[in-house]
């Protein structure tokens, strides 16, 4: 199998039409509206055109959505994307997710592994940037002890409710 985008924990791979209901369930989650700046439910037909539409080309797309999965049996526990992708400066926001079910695992990191990998010898990447709100502290922990650094906070970014909440912005240079 192909070393660039799996390891022996996780494999990272296309979207397929048959992740349909899968995607329907996870971006259509309101707990998780909050870090993907979404304030409204997607429609099956959305999701479908997404897919039909998905090239997989982060050059023409400008992003890029990968599945995660577990290489011992193919379930899929995740996404990670590449968004904002900016091939002049070689660089792009990163996006994590994790199953609920599936956190604590490691796999994040495992993700972590084999999307950088990805980014620096497919891509070109020269940087990768990632925005986290203040009060979640594993997220931060996760990518810090990944390398990535902390570079600046951008105050009342994030509206909760009726709150705003601080955001780190993060970069790893490869």
């Amino acid at each position: 199998m192909n070393q660039l985008l799996n390891n022996d924990i996780i494999t990272l791979r296309a979207l397929e039409p048959t992740d349909l209901d899968m995607l329907y369930r996870w971006e259509n989650d309101t707990a998780l509206w909050v870090v993907s700046d979404t304030i409204a439910p997607y429609s099956r037909k959305a999701l479908w055109q997404y897919l039909q539409e998905n090239t997989g080309d982060i050059y023409a797309q400008r992003q890029l959505r990968l599945i995660i999965t577990l290489t011992s049996d193919g379930t899929a526990v995740g996404t990670v994307d590449f968004l904002n992708f900016d091939p002049l400066n070689n660089r792009a926001e990163l996006g994590l997710f994790i199953t609920k079910e599936m956190r604590g695992k490691g796999l994040g990191r495992q993700s972590l592994e084999v999307i950088t990998t990805y980014a620096r010898e497919h891509i070109g990447l020269k940087q990768i940037y990632v925005y986290i709100s203040n009060d979640n502290s594993v997220c931060l922990k996760l990518f810090e002890d990944f390398g990535y650094r902390r570079v600046g906070v951008i105050q009342s970014w994030v509206k909760r409710g009726s709150n705003y909440q601080d955001v780190t912005l993060l970069q790893m240079i490869l």
